[in-house]
């Protein structure tokens, strides 16, 4: 009696299984999508480019100093000024080289018509020693007397262009076309000769904007500069300003072997001042381009242990992984070579939850 239970228990269980089996193998469970943001490989002619952070340096830098000691007497600009080459910029008090310019143009005077009157001396001395009424002796004394008068009135002519030189320099002028600074020194201040600077001025139009790119990029600068003048924008980082475009205009002569970079200069005409010295500005430098480049989002790039990949949106909605070469980035694309071709549709989202032949359903 217990076997034939034991067995009726054991056929019902296994018909039971039997049945199950049948409904599962009958109707499998749908395949899961997952959601992906996607993008498109663009083919196009892109940019060769070089980029970098920039500083923004005056073309010329003037630290006005005085020439001769004395009173600040006047200043005539403002702070912040443009002024011209040439502008009257300070006067020092000029009394004391205007006593100094009299008195050496008297002394020239009086030497002057001392050696004139010891020269008509000398002439009539020798007159005197060819008819043989004096000895040789007193006419050599008188010529020499002369020459030494005369001596004294150009040593006094010196002092003359001397004291006017120093007159001179108690009005100091601009020497390059910019804009002031601030004023370093005030009116009535002791300044001395070649001391403190009295205002500095900084040349805004033109302008340099400096800036150092790897070593590497070094003989591509060179080949394309030989060929032609290479073009350079600089954007400033204030929101809302315009890029400015400039010429490449110098190359050091030495790499940083600190840094292994090279620096180079950039000149732009600045007509507007948008950039001024001291600011930082991100630089592009342009080379050449790249005709047919084939460019994809550059989120849609992943990295494995095989290098980087990006997964390729089939028609069947699911998803390859193809194998890429990164190049350069333009704006947010990137420049890609491998196995993918322009119009592909590539994930540029939601590449954790992927693998290879995954349904993949594209989020609006």
């Amino acid at each position: 009696m217990p076997r034939l239970l034991l067995s009726s228990i054991a056929c019902l269980l296994l018909g039971a299984c039997s049945r199950e089996q049948t409904v599962h193998t009958a109707n499998p469970p749908p395949q899961q999508f997952v959601a992906v943001a996607v993008g498109k490989v663009v083919q196009k002619t892109v940019p060769v480019e070089v980029r970098a952070i920039g500083n923004v340096t005056a073309y010329s830098t003037v630290a006005v100093k005085a020439r001769v000691a004395g009173q600040l007497f006047k200043v005539s600009f403002q702070e912040g000024q443009d002024v011209r080459k040439g502008d009257l910029l300070f006067t020092i008090d000029p009394r004391p080289f205007e006593g100094a310019l009299a008195q050496a143009q008297a002394m020239l005077e009086r030497d002057r018509y001392q050696a004139k009157n010891a020269e008509a001396d000398a002439a009539r001395y020798e007159a005197l020693y060819k008819q043989g009424i004096i000895a040789r002796q007193q006419y050599e004394l008188q010529r020499s007397s002369a020459d030494a008068l005369r001596a004294q009135a150009t040593a006094d002519e010196a002092a003359v262009n001397n004291a006017q030189l120093q007159l001179g320099y108690a009005s100091i002028y601009s020497p390059i076309e910019g804009r002031a600074g601030n004023l370093l020194v005030h009116e009535g201040n002791m300044i001395k000769e070649n001391d403190v600077p009295l205002v500095v001025i900084n040349q805004l139009q033109p302008i340099f904007v400096a800036f150092s790119v790897p070593q590497t990029y070094l003989p591509e600068i060179k080949r394309f500069m030989a060929a032609r003048r290479l073009k350079v924008r600089a954007v400033p980082k204030e929101t809302g300003v315009a890029a400015e475009s400039g010429d490449l205009s110098f190359v050091d002569n030495a790499i940083d072997v600190n840094t292994g970079t090279i620096q180079l200069k950039a000149t732009f005409i600045n007509e507007k001042r948008t950039l001024w010295p001291g600011q930082f500005v991100d630089v592009v430098l342009g080379l050449s381009t790249q005709p047919n480049a084939l460019l994809v989002p550059s989120e849609a790039v992943q990295t494995g242990q095989r290098g980087t990949y990006v997964y390729v949106v089939k028609s069947d909605s699911t998803v390859e992984l193809r194998p890429v070469t990164v190049g350069r980035a333009v704006d947010n694309l990137v420049v890609v070579q491998g196995s993918v071709a322009p119009g592909d549709t590539v994930v540029t989202d939601g590449q954790l939850r992927l693998a290879p032949g995954a349904k993949v359903k594209v989020k609006s």
